[in-house]
């Protein structure tokens, strides 16, 4: 009895996990992040100043976040966005921390872009980094 009663409750917890961490529901039951509205703005508010024609980030890199098609096509090194992936997406390994601090972004924040601002940006990406 007490061998149905643990496995009842362990399997009950493990499938019972995604349901109330959020971050970790699938994609699907997010609500969908929007290009021109949600995206748009933290790169405007963060990543423009650098990554436009003429600014430093830009030269660096050839990084030009000024559109949508700018922003999918990447850097001379390649691109940033891997749609569908969060974990392999440039751009988000930068702002989220887990680059090497002399190549976190946004440049010069010593307190990085806000724990919200990555979240938004990571479940863009997750969601297929759509133009929308």
């Amino acid at each position: 009895m007490k061998t149905k009663v643990l496995l009842g409750s362990l399997l009950l917890a493990t499938f019972s996990l995604p349901v109330w961490a959020d971050s970790n529901a699938p994609a699907s039951t997010q609500k969908v992040i929007s290009y021109k509205t949600d995206v748009r703005s933290i790169l405007d508010d963060y990543c423009m100043g650098c990554h436009v024609p003429g600014g430093k980030g830009y030269e660096k890199s050839g990084l030009d976040l000024r559109t949508y098609q700018s922003i999918m096509k990447g850097t001379k090194f390649g691109p940033v966005i891997t749609p569908g992936s969060s974990l392999t997406s440039t751009l988000n390994v930068l702002v989220s921390g887990h680059a090497d601090p002399s190549i976190s972004m946004p440049f010069g924040m010593k307190t990085g872009l806000p724990k919200d601002k990555v979240e938004i940006l990571n479940r863009w990406v997750n969601q297929g980094a759509k133009d929308n």
